[in-house]
């Protein structure tokens, strides 16, 4: 290097004296000539020393740098080998040609002359090229993957993959993730019920907390978190996301273990869960968790919600829910929902597609108390596909007759007289609703609280003003944006529910016998003849009812079937299958057409009766109504919670009864996709 810098300076020194030869040589030239030719060889030796001297050194230089490039080189190729990093060069195939000591100390599997890149990653070469890196797992360990060319020449030829070790960046970000703390609310189902009755002592009570608290306590233990106690059925836990994964992959056993807790012979002590784990921090996982709270409560109890990014998942839910003894939200409900009717220009009163007796019923009557009050309340209803259009039939018969007999005795005394019945249609269209619709319009919707079930969506959409009233678990999708939603779990029917609101309305809750008997055949459809489901507050609805002139008899009427219904309800619970005890029965739409049955009314009337069966828990309908489309009905005595199962298909339900409709599938895909609902719902 020495020698580099002294030929350098030499030539710069020579390079100077050149110059300054050549200027003299010009200046003699010009002045004179003569004197020039003297020195002429002088100048002609040192230009011819400079030029070789240049030649030499300029040589000498070439043979240095040609060496140093050598070097470099080595040198280079040296630090690829020994690099910390796992370096391999891939040609244009993506089959390794070369790596380093890392790679095939890392990757001895993989680390030969011509084995595939996708063994090593899956990324392919222009993501990693272009930019971008990928992060593979081999063996126990995490890198990250990416790629660049040698050289500019011979790019598209080769490049070389650097796979960089990042197992320990992995694990922190994990361990990070995993001790995030969220938040957990705990509540002992229908603590009022189970705790402050008459037969209940309190040492026994506080006995039974005690084991609850030790219970929960005990858990806590096992893990990083706390537990707290706000009130005396609530608790508040905060738990690092490891604990909340192990305690979902459990199945949330803390369910199981609570329901061992025995407060009579037949009443044990439940819990319902919200785990808020979604949560970007503490004060958002605690909204979550009580949003999943909620949701646990209002589908019955006994289960785990858990607050996802694309909504709820359930754990638990086996036990039924707890009636709660005391009327006094329904007069609440009762005394909000008149005030709104009060301030509202029309009322609209909407149950569910395809509306069974419950649906129509419950709306029927809650229009006819609104009416008696002197506001304008109608029912909005699709005729064409509702199911109890018996019901409907005799509802407007009965209008008719009444003002038939009306105009009469008008005739008779020659002087007009009021009617004690409102005489406009009761019924009317989705239509028709649009049309009169006002944004000082109330919209009530009665024995749904699912947006995707309404049975028109584009009222519920235009409504300002919304109540719901329902006794189904609470699903995923409901309505949120209700001025009051009045959701009772334990109830055995929405037409029990509005019978109850309608004991708050004074006298113009006394409507007639015809419309009573449309609220009792609600309450005999969902309890099956008051077997399911039925608590005492069922019993007082339908004394109620009874005491205003409804007549089971004529209730009958409205179950009645053609014979084509029989035969075909008979056929379909002669080809049942026994599983797991749930009986299953499956037929195909081409089968009703024939018959001339009606497969809607038919499947659950068919799943009813499969339920008498001998060893049946459960049953479940699997029927087309479409040369595309499936429908589900499932029942239950009780003791199987058929909306666990039709969840996990897509639909929902009540403990007892449920339903799906799955859209392109055949009926065996669906008897298929059942069985291993099935399988799950026992398996857990």
């Amino acid at each position: 290097m020495k020698n580099f810098y002294r030929d350098g300076g030499l030539v710069l020194t020579v390079i100077a004296l050149t110059i300054v030869t050549l200027t003299l040589s010009v200046v003699l030239y010009i002045g004179d000539t003569q004197a020039f030719w003297v020195f002429a060889p002088f100048i002609v030796l040192t230009c011819g020393f400079a030029i070789g001297k240049l030649i030499l050194v300029t040589r000498k230089t070439f043979q240095y740098l040609t060496i140093i490039k050598n070097e470099i080189a080595v040198a280079e190729s040296t630090s690829l080998y020994h690099s910390p990093t796992a370096i391999a060069i891939i040609d244009k195939n993506e089959r390794i040609v070369w790596f380093n000591a890392v790679f095939a100390r890392e990757f001895k599997q993989d680390a030969h002359y011509g084995t595939p890149l996708n063994n090593v990653t899956t990324a392919s070469s222009e993501l990693l090229l272009s930019g971008g890196d990928a992060r593979v797992k081999y063996g126990n360990k995490y890198y990250k993957v990416n790629a660049t060319t040698p050289q500019e020449g011979i790019a598209g030829e080769v490049f070389v993959v650097y796979l960089e070790d990042i197992t320990k960046e992995i694990f922190l970000e994990l361990e990070q993730k995993l001790s995030k703390p969220v938040v957990v609310i705990v509540m002992i189902d229908s603590y009022e019920e189970v705790f402050l009755n008459d037969n209940s002592s309190e040492s026994v009570a506080a006995s039974i907390m005690v084991r609850v608290d030790k219970l929960l306590e005990d858990y806590v233990k096992t893990t990083t978190g706390i537990l707290r106690k706000i009130g005396r059925d609530r608790y508040v836990i905060v738990l690092e996301l490891r604990h909340i994964q192990e305690l979902i992959e459990g199945k949330v056993k803390l369910l199981d273990k609570a329901r061992k807790i025995a407060v009579t012979d037949r009443m044990n002590v439940t819990l319902s869960i919200g785990i808020g784990k979604t949560g970007a921090n503490m004060n958002e996982s605690e909204r979550f968790a009580r949003q999943a709270l909620e949701m646990a409560l209002g589908r019955g109890g006994d289960q785990a919600a858990v607050k996802t990014k694309s909504g709820f998942e359930f754990y638990g839910g086996f036990s039924k829910g707890i009636e709660r003894h005391t009327k006094v939200k329904a007069r609440i409900i009762a005394n909000s929902l008149l005030d709104l009717a009060n301030h509202a220009d029309i009322i609209y009163i909407m149950g569910h597609k395809f509306s069974d007796l419950d649906s129509v019923g419950s709306a029927v009557g809650l229009a006819c108390g609104l009416r008696n009050l002197g506001m304008p309340a109608y029912v909005v209803i699709n005729k064409e596909t509702s199911l109890a259009y018996k019901l409907i039939e005799s509802l407007e018969k009965h209008m008719e007759n009444n003002y038939s007999t009306s105009n009469e005795g008008d005739e008779e005394s020659g002087s007009p007289q009021e009617s004690s019945e409102d005489m406009t249609p009761l019924f009317i269209e989705p239509e028709k609703a649009h049309e009169a619709w006002t944004d000082d319009s109330l919209l009530v919707i009665v024995d749904t609280h699912n947006k995707k079930l309404l049975e028109d969506e584009h009222l519920y959409e235009g409504a300002k003003k919304v109540v719901v009233i329902d006794h189904h678990r609470k699903m995923v999708g409901f309505i949120e944006n209700a001025l009051i939603f009045h959701h009772e779990v334990a109830a055995s029917s929405a037409a029990e529910m509005v019978t109850e609101l309608l004991q708050y309305f004074g006298e113009a809750g006394i409507i007639n016998g015809v419309q009573a008997e449309a609220l009792l055949a609600g309450i005999i459809l969902d309890t099956k003849n008051f077997t399911l489901k039925t608590g005492v507050r069922t019993f007082e609805a339908a004394a109620f009812l009874r005491k205003l002139g409804a007549d089971t008899v004529n209730i009958k009427s409205l179950f009645a079937g053609s014979i084509d219904n029989y035969k075909l309800k008979s056929a379909l619970v002669a080809n049942a299958s026994v599983y797991r005890n749930c009986a299953i029965a499956c037929t195909e739409a081409t089968d009703i057409s024939e018959t001339g049955g009606d497969i809607r009314i038919i499947a659950p009337q068919a799943a009813d009766e499969l339920l008498e069966i001998e060893g049946v828990l459960a049953s479940f309908l699997v029927y087309r109504t479409s040369a595309t489309d499936v429908n589900l009905s499932a029942r239950s005595i009780g003791k199987v919670n058929v909306q666990v199962v039709m969840e996990e298909l897509g639909g929902g339900g009540h403990h007892n009864m449920a339903g799906v409709q799955m859209k392109d599938v055949s009926i065996g895909l669906a008897e298929r996709k059942l069985r291993e609902a099935i399988d799950k719902y026992f398996d857990v």
